[in-house]
């Protein structure tokens, strides 16, 4: 192979440029620590980031139609020895079985350099077609800069350049050479490119001259005259433009006797054979990591990826990471490095998904929607508690336990929601608490799950006793009951009957309370018995405005009374009066009554 001539090394820098800025070696650079990342700058932020332009034909395979040497075979060529002397025919054998000898296609990429003269060599051609093709498949997604090839033969008078972006699947034009582009490739020589057309192959007869006889040299620069190539960044047309996988050289037709100006005996008086030789094959261009990766490297099963960052990832960093869907994926500019940013959801969700309408609506600032909020928090970004929850203001929203259990009471409360910030529950009426759990001022329990707490009815005590007794206060009312209210033998034996009793409901009818309660033991009972269970109490409204006898919702009470029934059908049941015995219940009393009763039985209480 030869060293790359100086038209070559014109069309790297003119084309590598147009593709992304190259950074220009530093002569200091040695002086100054790199940085860490050139992903990222000094302080951290992200920035476009390209891998290194390279020769990436360098060392592949190609794949080729033809090869000389399977037979050995001898062919002949035109050799200029300058200095106005003519030409001379020299002539070699080729041999595949003679590495000395041989031609094979890994010569085509194989190191340049002047002191290793290597050349493939196709099999002679003896007549039309002359079609040879060869195959370059690259491994993963390049954008490339110029595809080139220098040949041992003359330059092939057509030939076509194809590229596939989907690892030889399709091949699509990508440049045509021909003298007679309208005969051989049915298109216009030399067709203006324009912004509509810039991304279809053209034909050009410039490299169909012959000369030199060796060492010429075709060169495809895919952006150069492409209109767009100035302002790369912004054409997602040029950008798949220069996207390749698989690179394709078809030689149509080689450089026959009449263009070479030769007799076509020959110098050796025989027909001529024709073929092609190439020695060097080159594809300038930059792994395809669209602006997130500087280097492409070798993952478990020794295929080339980018080592992607900015929060991307695939083949070519070509989607965002999982989680980071706060905006959506872009290729990266030297304005903007279109950094993935993860979705904002407070610690709470392992997983999130994007929305358009919300990025729009947001002013194109977030579209994250997080999935599956945990520790009892809901929203897009995990940022409120869900029903039956409420903020403790006392830890972060990012706190596993940043959202307590309402525990609204299921008979107080009018629903299981409770207030966000303060976690207070919805209330019934009459109900108070932060979880309804308690009846309100003025209000008592009732035995109703619609209504648990009704009001108490406002008593004016004075006015109760003037209107019945006359004038007097409520401690010269109450008076006869003033006094020791233990339990003994003798006040057992006075009363009709002895009851423990829990009271459940109120209401009023008339000049009477009238009390809902559970008879829950029978100690004594003069007349027909009482049976365990749902009761009726009767209180005078006057007693009880006295508090003579004092009772409370929900509370027990130990009743000791003299009377079973209440005048009227409309009132049966207990009653009791300032007379009666009532206090709140011990359990100690129990022994003691259960006592009383077998004393009542042994004929006790008439001596008391």
């Amino acid at each position: 192979m030869t060293t790359v001539s100086r038209t070559l090394l014109f069309v790297f820098c003119l084309v590598g440029v147009s593709l992304t800025r190259a950074h220009s070696p530093n002569p200091f650079s040695g002086q100054q620590a790199p940085p860490p990342d050139p992903c990222y700058d000094e302080s951290g932020a992200a920035r476009r980031c390209i891998p290194e332009f390279i020769n990436a034909a360098f060392g592949q395979e190609v794949s080729v139609s033809s090869v000389c040497g399977r037979p050995p075979s001898r062919s002949c060529s035109v050799v200029e020895r300058g200095d106005d002397r003519p030409s001379v025919r020299t002539c070699q054998i080729c041999d595949a079985s003679d590495p000395r000898r041989a031609h094979p296609a890994s010569y085509l990429t194989d190191l340049n350099s002047a002191h290793n003269l290597t050349c493939w060599q196709s099999e002679n051609l003896h007549s039309s077609p002359y079609n040879v093709t060869l195959t370059l498949s690259l491994g993963k997604k390049f954008e490339i800069t110029y595809v080139s090839l220098q040949f041992c033969s003359p330059r092939p008078e057509s030939m076509a350049i194809y590229k596939s972006m989907d690892y030889g699947k399709t091949w699509t034009p990508y440049q045509f050479y021909s003298s007679q582009c309208r005969r051989m490739y049915n298109r216009p020589n030399k067709a203006t490119i324009t912004k509509q057309n810039e991304q279809e192959a053209v034909c050009t007869d410039g490299h169909t001259d012959p000369y030199p006889l060796s060492g010429g040299l075709i060169a495809f620069s895919t952006l150069d005259g492409r209109p767009s190539g100035k302002d790369f960044d912004s054409s997602p047309v040029l950008q798949d433009w220069v996207t390749v996988t698989d690179i394709r050289v078809v030689f149509s037709r080689p450089q026959l006797p009449r263009e070479l100006g030769e007799d076509p005996q020959g110098l050796s008086g025989t027909l001529p054979a024709y073929f092609y030789a190439v020695g060097d094959f080159q594809v300038g261009g930059r792994c395809k990591c669209n602006g997130h990766a500087s280097r492409c490297v070798k993952d478990r099963d020794e295929k080339l990826v980018c080592d992607c960052k900015h929060n991307t990832e695939g083949a070519e960093c070509d989607r965002c990471k999982p989680f980071h869907y706060d905006r959506p994926w872009q290729r990266a500019t030297a304005r903007e490095a279109n950094e993935c940013l993860p979705c904002n959801c407070n610690l709470h969700a392992r997983r999130c998904r994007f929305n358009m309408e919300l990025y729009k609506l947001s002013g194109r600032k977030s579209g994250g929607v997080c999935m599956n909020c945990r520790h009892n928090t809901a929203g897009r970004h995990c940022h409120y508690c869900k029903e039956g929850f409420y903020r403790d203001l006392a830890r972060p929203i990012t706190h596993r336990r940043a959202c307590k259990a309402c525990d609204c009471h299921p008979v107080g409360a009018a629903g299981k929601t409770c207030n966000q910030t303060t976690g207070q529950c919805p209330c019934k009426d009459g109900v108070t608490g932060i979880t309804c759990n308690r009846c309100a001022k003025g209000y008592q329990q009732s035995r109703s799950p619609v209504a648990p707490c009704i009001k108490i009815p406002v008593i004016n005590p004075t006015a109760v006793v003037s209107s019945t007794e006359g004038p007097a206060d409520c401690e010269s009312y109450c008076k006869p009951v003033k006094g020791n209210l233990k339990i003994n033998m003798k006040k057992y034996c006075k009363k009709d009957y002895a009851v423990q009793v829990s009271v459940l409901d109120m209401e009023t009818v008339g000049d009477w309370a009238k009390f809902s309660v559970n008879l829950v033991s029978v100690y004594k009972s003069r007349g027909d018995p009482l049976k365990r269970g749902d009761h009726i109490l009767w209180i005078h409204m006057k007693d009880l405005a006295c508090k003579c006898p004092r009772i409370q919702m929900s509370k027990r009470y130990l009743i000791l009374g003299t009377s079973e029934g209440v005048s009227g059908p409309e009132r049966v049941g207990l009653v009791a009066d300032k007379t009666s015995l009532v206090i709140q219940w011990r359990d100690v009393w129990a022994r003691r009554l259960r006592k009383f009763q077998r004393k009542e039985k042994k004929g006790k209480c008439s001596k008391a």
